[in-house]
């Protein structure tokens, strides 16, 4: 996927348009994140990418509503993670399984092969360990350490009270520490 820049331009002639640069912005200074937190989610690098641009896509269309938004980056995540159990759902991509994980771009450092193993290993057994969580115990934990989110924001971003966000966080961190210990 390109960098994700669009025009925006509201209406011709009309000049930038205020909101649509500040949601450029926004989105770019988060888009790093969101496709980590999508990649934890989905397991696969490309769906993570996809599902940013149709976050973004989403968002994008919707810009007109901006104002409304109290928090911008929770309001992306939301959108992003939303986007993500949507292509969960989708029949076709239960039945279709993707290729080999990309083994990463040309462009960047090769590290060694043991390093590389290790970050694999490490990698790998962090995605296991997430594995085992319920939906809402992910998605917090994701919010929270991906996002860089408080509890309030991911109380108002999820629509539940603070107490319970921490509860469910408290059981990932619980949950996640028994099975890497293993």
């Amino acid at each position: 996927m390109s960098e994700l820049a669009v025009s925006t331009r509201a209406r011709p002639g009309n000049g930038p348009d205020p909101t649509g640069e500040a949601f450029v912005r926004a989105f770019n200074a988060v888009r790093a994140e969101l496709v980590s937190t999508l990649f934890f989610v989905l397991g696969n690098h490309d769906d993570a990418q996809d599902v940013a641009q149709d976050a973004f896509l989403k968002c994008w269309r919707t810009r007109a509503s901006l104002d409304e938004v109290q928090n911008m980056r929770a309001w992306i995540f939301r959108v992003g993670l939303n986007a993500a159990k949507d292509l969960q759902r989708n029949a076709w991509r239960r039945r279709a399984r993707p290729l080999a994980a990309a083994a990463g771009s040309e462009h960047e450092a090769q590290p060694s092969p043991a390093e590389s193993l290790e970050d694999n290993d490490a990698l790998e057994r962090l995605r296991q360990a997430l594995m085992t969580l319920r939906p809402e115990e992910k998605a917090v934990f994701l919010l929270r350490q991906n996002g860089d989110l408080t509890y309030e924001e991911i109380a108002d971003l999820r629509r539940s009270p603070v107490g319970t966000v921490k509860t469910q966080m408290r059981a990932a961190l619980h949950k996640l520490r028994r099975v890497l210990k293993e």
